[in-house]
């Protein structure tokens, strides 16, 4: 990715996060946070990767469809740009999985791993 591109996905994760939090009304977007924003090569489409904080994301990537023209609209005001991308929301798995993988790594510090069997570390030190 060149440097031009991380600038504007940049910008464009700054700007919808604003817009998000503090210019949509819907109720379905009130935890959503912006993670990433990765661009096409040749800047037409922008992948909107959101993480949402103690509900489902498939309420909240409906509202922000439903939401998308207002949010182009928006951007094309705030960023001097000769063209917005269109954007795709998708959800982001990781920042899902951050409980969960806290959890793993609680259970790998405390030397018990999930699958190993009470019996199995004998037979492999005989």
């Amino acid at each position: 990715m060149d440097y031009r591109t991380e600038r504007i996905s940049e910008a464009i994760r700054e700007e919808l996060t604003e817009l998000i939090e503090y210019e949509m009304s819907d109720p379905r977007v009130l935890d959503v946070a912006v993670t990433a924003v990765y661009i096409s090569p040749d800047k037409r489409k922008a992948v909107v990767r959101i993480a949402v904080h103690g509900g489902e994301p498939g309420d909240a990537l409906a509202a922000l469809e439903h939401g998308k023209s207002f949010l182009k609209r928006q951007l094309g005001m705030r960023l001097q740009m000769f063209r917005i991308p269109e954007l795709y929301f998708e959800a982001d798995q990781t920042a899902m999985l951050s409980g969960r993988l806290d959890h793993i790594l609680k259970r790998i510090r405390k030397g018990r791993p999930r699958d190993a069997a009470p019996g199995s570390e004998k037979k492999a030190i005989e």
